[in-house]
């Protein structure tokens, strides 16, 4: 297993990159001032309130709040997790990225042979893609294909779109042109595009199928799907067998196709064969995808709901589909945050997406996407199949079975309505929602009410706030006040005192930080979330007079933390007495004051 990315490294990355070129690669941006703009591309704007400023290695959106340093970007505008980021980030600078090992020290010749492989690795399969396009117009049998093809209706100019392509008869087609070495051979049956029988003899993986390419999340060929064409063949669909790059419970078939053709994805629709996202694509829906074999994984929830908001699980309506469903169901509960949804949609017997689209039209199925059943829906429709609610004994069943359910669902508001609708499923709902009316009474009485999801969470000013914002602004704004220890604040009892120390300290000792590296370093912080929200807002305080409100921010913060010392030293001293180390000390802050 690979071991984790050492920090130092991370920091070095951080600190090469020119975050100008990075975001220019992706958004164009134009000069202004000393910084760059750009309307944004996290949300749609007509005036540009994008920046990024060169001196910080930090981009800031005014409009929405997105904000953040290079990596940060690359996750979010690439949809990246975190260390596909950092790779991707590493590639863009040539250089590998090393691994802290468990056991053994880290071998940066190993490392190198590996990701070296990896890189061959791609290049055959993309090779392969392209004889398997090759032979769809030029093999014996491309007439029979192209028929197939057409026959189901599909256009040339989406077949070249999906760079689909055919598999030869043959049972050495793919070998003989890859395979010619036998490290090449090798390796070809490594990525399992080439078997291997008993007695070594090798042949192709695939034969006489229609392929269609897979593509991981970075555009690269990791698999194939292939479809018979002779309809007495089986299986119907057979996929690439999991490899050293290819996982399947991690990837879905279209997702990138998807993410290129528009920015931002309204919804997500999950059919279950290649075929069918082929076709809809015909028809101009763009978002469909499809798992490559197996069922829909946490992992595949997790990458959907990266890149939409609103999943419909398109399944047949048959018995098998509908347990398909309830396992997608379970297994998206955890990750169904609030704002996120996800509906079911079954299909008549005998029908599917391809067949549907081209009975009724687009805007028809698009419709019935929008009407498809919510899950709360489909939820409780099932739990009633099971439990009889018209005994206490069927009450007491759902209850049991419906409460740990509820319970995954990760937001809590989505958590609390399905709570609602099983009270009134057992019939103490007026009981629910006058404990839920209380304890939101309670929590009313002790917090701030949480504010819009579509705005930046704003925080009141004080001064331990103020001097954050100010040093991940500039962190040379801690060499300003060398004569002050900050942990003599230590003892104060002031919210985010204890992390204002820390970040003082590590931009103290750390000479020549930006705010982009400052920001990495805390990324995985507990105290992270406060602090993008605190880099979200303007706190109006002039470049020019940010070291001056730095430092003396800082001495008042000081001054009223000696001040309070010393007056619970004089209130002592007047009730039970000082010891002698407190008189000293005593004696120390009235000087000092």
């Amino acid at each position: 297993m690979a071991g984790r990315i050492p920090r130092d490294f991370i920091d070095d990355l951080i600190a090469r990159t020119d975050i100008v070129d990075i975001v220019d690669s992706r958004v164009k941006l134009k000069k202004a001032g000393k910084n760059y703009q750009a309307c944004c591309p996290f949300h749609n704007e007509k005036s540009p309130s994008f920046t990024v400023s060169a001196e910080k290695q930090f981009y800031h959106c005014f409009g929405c709040g997105e904000h953040g340093n290079a990596l940060s970007f690359i996750m979010e505008f690439d949809r990246l997790e975190f260390v596909e980021a950092i790779e991707e980030l590493a590639s863009f600078h040539a250089i590998d990225v090393p691994r802290e090992q468990s056991i053994q020290p880290f071998n940066k010749a190993a490392s190198q042979e590996k990701k070296q492989q990896r890189e061959n690795d791609y290049e055959l399969m993309e090779k392969a893609a392209k004889f398997f396009q090759h032979q769809l117009k030029h093999h014996a049998n491309s007439s029979k294909v192209i028929s197939y093809l057409k026959d189901r209706g599909l256009s040339g100019e989406i077949v070249k779109s999906w760079e689909m392509g055919y598999a030869p008869a043959e049972w050495q087609g793919l070998a003989d042109a890859l395979g010619k070495t036998p490290e090449q051979a090798q390796q070809c049956v490594d990525l399992k595009i080439m078997t291997q029988n008993d007695n070594g003899k090798r042949f192709d993986f695939f034969r006489d199928r229609l392929m269609f390419p897979i593509r991981d999340k970075r555009g690269r060929v990791i698999g194939f799907g292939g479809r018979v064409i002779d309809p007495e063949q089986s299986p119907k669909y057979l996929n690439s067998p999991e490899t050293r790059i290819f996982f399947k419970g991690s990837e879905l078939y279209g997702l990138y196709r998807a993410r290129n053709m528009q920015r931002h994805i309204d919804r997500i629709i999950v059919v279950e064969g290649y075929m069918d996202v082929v076709a809809l694509s015909q028809f101009d829906i763009n978002y469909a995808v499809a798992s490559l074999g197996t069922a829909t994984t946490p992992e595949h929830v997790q990458l959907m709901l990266r890149n939409t908001d609103e999943i419909v699980c398109c399944y047949d309506g048959d018995k098998a589909g509908r347990g398909a469903a309830w396992r997608t169901m379970e297994n998206a509960l955890p990750m169904l945050k609030d704002g996120k949804s996800m509906k079911f949609m079954f299909l008549p017997d005998g029908e599917d997406p391809d067949t549907m689209v081209r009975q009724i039209g687009k805007t028809a199925l698009e419709e019935q996407f929008v009407q498809a059943m919510p899950l709360s829906q489909f939820l409780f429709d099932n739990l009633l199949q099971r439990h009889n609610v018209a005994s206490v004994e069927g009450k007491a069943a759902l209850r049991a079975e419906a409460q740990p359910i509820i319970a995954s669902v990760a937001g809590d508001i989505q958590k609390e309505i399905l709570q609602g609708e099983l009270s009134k499923l057992l019939g103490d709902y007026d009981r629910y929602q006058l404990d839920r009316d209380i304890n939101r009474a309670n929590q009313h009485s002790t917090k701030m009410p949480k504010p819009s999801s579509n705005a930046p969470q704003k925080l009141s000013q004080t001064p331990v706030r103020m001097l954050i914002q100010l040093l991940i602004d500039n962190p040379q704004l801690a060499h300003q006040v060398p004569q002050v220890n900050p942990q003599a604040l230590a003892e104060a009892q002031l919210p985010g005192l204890v992390f204002l120390i820390e970040l003082h300290q590590f931009c103290h000792h750390q000479p020549g930080l930006n705010t982009a590296a400052v920001f990495e370093h805390f990324r995985h912080h507990e105290f992270a979330g406060h602090l993008q929200t605190l880099l979200a807002q303007e706190w109006l305080v002039d470049d020019a007079d940010k070291k001056m409100v730095y430092v003396s921010t800082f001495k008042r913060l000081v001054d009223q933390f000696l001040a309070g010392q010393s007056d619970a030293l004089i209130a002592k001293s007047r009730h039970v007495g000082l010891t002698a180390e407190e008189k000293i000390t005593l004696q120390k802050l009235l000087m000092k004051k």
